[in-house]
């Protein structure tokens, strides 16, 4: 007997739905959609249709410098505005370590109002400061351990493993200052029960859900984090608060792509792992909550976000077999970056990297990148 149409098949019908669209001749578990049921065709549709009212179209210098401002209004906006002026925190120290090439300091500070940042300083110890400070960020895992070389029992280990492959301690082997923060919703910066499920288990949700709530989001939160880390940088004599760069991997990498296009004390951002489009990235692959901002396709993509940065220096690399952010995208997306550079007749200030491997810190080229433009 072939298929049989249901009542809900029938009632369908009679209200101008076409039965025949619901009917799969294959196992529905497994055959494709029917016409008109598979979200992502709707969505990516949507993304073709999307206004991108604010996409850059410059074409001087002038039109872009005006761009940038209108641009980064809205994108503060879309994230949900930051807190009003502010004195510049006041940090404790908790503790002091001393390695053969470097010295670490764990601190905490607060961000927003009864917010603590927890970070950690490391400075050389070949040359004198004040160094060239980099915002370090790290991607969804332990946090911010995992790129200050402490394994999950909490003691030193000497690899460097997983993604992120300790690359704070990667900046200070380059004779800079690492500044590596934990974002909000990792790490130590998690509800009890979420800490109880182990160490790699963020706490994003509900916490982005619920600043979608408030009108505002993750991003902006974590953001503000870097903004509020830079106050306390120019606090410190050692730190050179005229050189400051950002770099971060995954959700590290979208953290330092909205605050070096949000911040313009960021004179460098290595973006790894993040660079993309919408499209190709955030609408087609399943993504943590945190990386949605509400509204944001009204008025710009993804590479938009970047080319605020222009013209100071930046740096993006991507896996040739990242599956995240499929590299198609990455390299098309810097092609639109780069574009702002040349505008800004400063073409070499931005640069990309695609290397070998899957969704994961590299570094090979960017942070020599970053060490060259950190001491221009």
């Amino acid at each position: 007997m072939g298929n049989r149409i249901t009542r809900r098949q029938l009632g369908l019908a009679a209200a101008g739905i076409s039965a025949a669209n619901f009917l799969l001749k294959a196992d529905p578990t497994t055959a494709p959609p029917a016409a008109g049921l598979d979200p992502l065709e709707y969505t990516r549709a949507r993304h073709d249709a999307a206004p991108l009212r604010m996409t850059f179209r410059a074409t001087n210098k002038s039109e872009a410098e005006l761009w940038q401002t209108q641009l980064r209004a809205k994108i503060t906006e879309l994230l949900g505005g930051f807190p009003t002026a502010h004195s510049a925190p006041v940090a404790q120290s908790i503790e002091v370590r001393d390695y053969p090439g470097y010295r670490r300091e764990k601190l905490v500070f607060e961000s927003h109002p009864g917010v603590a940042v927890v970070a950690y300083l490391l400075t050389p110890k070949a040359a004198s400061g004040p160094f060239p400070a980099v915002v370090c960020v790290p991607g969804h895992g332990r946090g911010v351990d995992d790129i200050v070389a402490i394994g999950e029992d909490g003691n030193d280990r000497t690899g460097k493993p997983s993604y992120q492959y300790d690359c704070a301690v990667q900046v200070v082997n380059h004779g800079l200052a690492a500044v590596a923060i934990e974002p909000m919703a990792f790490g130590c910066r998690r509800s009890a029960a979420a800490a109880a499920k182990g160490p790699g288990n963020t706490e994003c949700q509900p916490s982005a859900g619920s600043a979608l709530l408030l009108g505002e989001t993750m991003i902006g939160w974590r953001v503000y984090d870097v903004m509020r880390t830079i106050d306390w940088i120019q606090t410190r004599p050692e730190l050179d608060a005229k050189r400051i760069g950002c770099m971060g991997i995954s959700g590290g990498g979208t953290c330092t792509q909205f605050a070096a296009a949000l911040d313009t004390r960021i004179k460098a951002a290595m973006v790894s792992g993040f660079l993309n489009s919408f499209r190709a990235s955030i609408m087609s692959v399943p993504h943590c909550i945190d990386n949605y901002v509400p509204g944001i396709l009204n008025w710009a993509e993804n590479y938009d976000v970047a080319s605020l940065i222009a013209p100071r220096y930046f740096f993006s690399e991507g896996g040739d077999q990242d599956h995240i952010f499929p590299v198609a995208a990455t390299q098309a997306a810097f092609q639109h970056v780069k574009k702002v550079y040349q505008i800004y007749d400063v073409p070499d200030r931005a640069q990309q990297e695609i290397f070998p491997g899957g969704h994961m810190f590299h570094g090979v080229k960017g942070l020599p990148f970053m060490a060259q433009a950190l001491r221009s």
